[in-house]
């Protein structure tokens, strides 16, 4: 099972160049759904409120199937489509760019904005850091205190991640662990009788 993708360790903001007198002003962000894409959208409206356009691509899921460009008023395919382009190339999901223009006095032609908009791109990437993700699911571990030592040792063997710890009657965990690990990541634990595991759903 590949549950393995390729995305930004974080995000990259305000980079800037011209155009015969346009500015763009360059965007790339982790982004996990379209409510994640839409909250960056607004954010950028609202920063730049009177820009000409925001134009943008995303690409969401290890399989990729989630994706838009949007050339927001430049002529169609000018834009968006070049921005999208580079995400794909680059094989990358999990991704918005955007680019923020404000328009010069000079118009570019076709071949001009599709220029700069790749352009816009290439140098949020060139700046970005690429990172290797997995696809992950939270489990909850809910076990007794003297089992917290074993507990933890089998939780770094999977290299499973502590995300919460609660401390009541019992001990609860809750761990986000790789797909494609779970099943030896419940193996490890199915001779602790006293420890329960819990899936959380999506």
């Amino acid at each position: 099972m590949n549950d393995s993708f390729l995305t930004i360790e974080k995000d990259v903001e305000d980079e800037i160049f011209k155009e015969s007198g346009s500015k763009f002003i360059n965007y790339a962000f982790q982004v996990k759904t379209e409510n994640d894409v839409k909250k960056k959208l607004d954010y950028l409206y609202e920063k730049w409120p009177d820009a000409t356009h925001h134009c943008y691509a995303y690409i969401l899921g290890i399989d990729k199937k989630e994706f838009r460009a949007n050339d927001d008023g430049e002529p169609s395919g000018t834009a968006g489509l070049p921005i999208y382009n580079q995400i794909l190339s680059s094989e990358l999901t999990n991704i918005l760019i955007v680019s923020v223009r404000y328009y010069g006095g000079t118009k570019l032609g076709v071949s001009g904005l599709v220029k700069a908009y790749k352009y816009g791109a290439q140098l949020v990437l060139e700046n970005s850091k690429i990172v290797t993700k997995y696809v992950t699911k939270n489990l909850i571990l809910e076990f007794n205190y003297d089992q917290q030592g074993i507990v933890e040792r089998n939780i770094d063997r999977v290299k499973g991640e502590i995300i919460q710890k609660e401390f009541t009657a019992n001990c609860l965990f809750t761990v986000e662990v790789r797909n494609s690990l779970i099943e030896e990541f419940k193996q490890q634990f199915s001779e602790m009788y006293q420890l329960k595991i819990t899936e959380l759903d999506d």
